[in-house]
């Protein structure tokens, strides 16, 4: 994905994107944060959500962010909160490095969204954070992981201090959620 970086730590590279989710009258946005190792999960709205991964992840200076560069992503305050804590911002042009994102987004979509029809943005604020936090991060396991749950993959990632190149397509997926580990938050349009 990305071919002239090779990912071997968490915190290194992160992989941005927004997306939408139908509820019965309108539309919730979700953005998120992913770190392109590890696939662990936690969920918010741009601006916050790169607040809450930063306080949450504690990247290391130097730590690459990749977005689709949507005006949300490219906007001065979002600009300057990166250049704060020394995150610099891909190039514009290459989709194929936001495949993480987009990966995970369908993964949510088709293992959550569709399957419970949420109607209101309580059904969203209730699900959400239960499917990323016991679901996707405690629960599925990931072929690009060798079969891990993210959480315990970065754990594992952790306690070694052991690069893992061979794990280079794998991502942590951070999105600002409401309280607990998972921290994001949703705009309600």
């Amino acid at each position: 994905m990305f071919k002239d970086i090779n990912i071997e730590t968490i915190n290194q590279v992160w992989v941005a994107d927004i997306t939408y989710i139908r509820i019965l009258t309108s539309f919730v946005y979700l953005a998120i944060i992913l770190d392109a190792l590890s696939r662990s999960m936690d969920a918010t709205f741009t601006l916050d959500a790169l607040r809450m991964a930063i306080h949450n992840r504690n990247p290391r200076p130097g730590c690459i962010h990749h977005s689709d560069q949507v005006v949300q992503y490219a906007c001065c305050d979002y600009v300057k909160e990166l250049k704060s804590f020394r995150i610099s911002m891909s190039r514009k042009g290459n989709p194929y490095e936001n495949a993480y994102a987009e990966s995970f987004i369908k993964t949510l979509k088709s293992e959550e969204v569709r399957i419970w029809e949420y109607r209101t943005m309580e059904d969203v604020q209730n699900r959400i954070p239960h499917f990323i936090e016991d679901v996707y991060n405690q629960k599925r396991l990931h072929s690009s992981l060798g079969y891990w749950p993210p959480c315990d993959f970065e754990t594992m990632v952790t306690l070694t201090q052991n690069p893992l190149s061979k794990y280079s397509n794998c991502i942590t997926m951070i999105c600002a959620a409401h309280g607990g580990q998972s921290n994001y938050s949703l705009q309600y349009l």
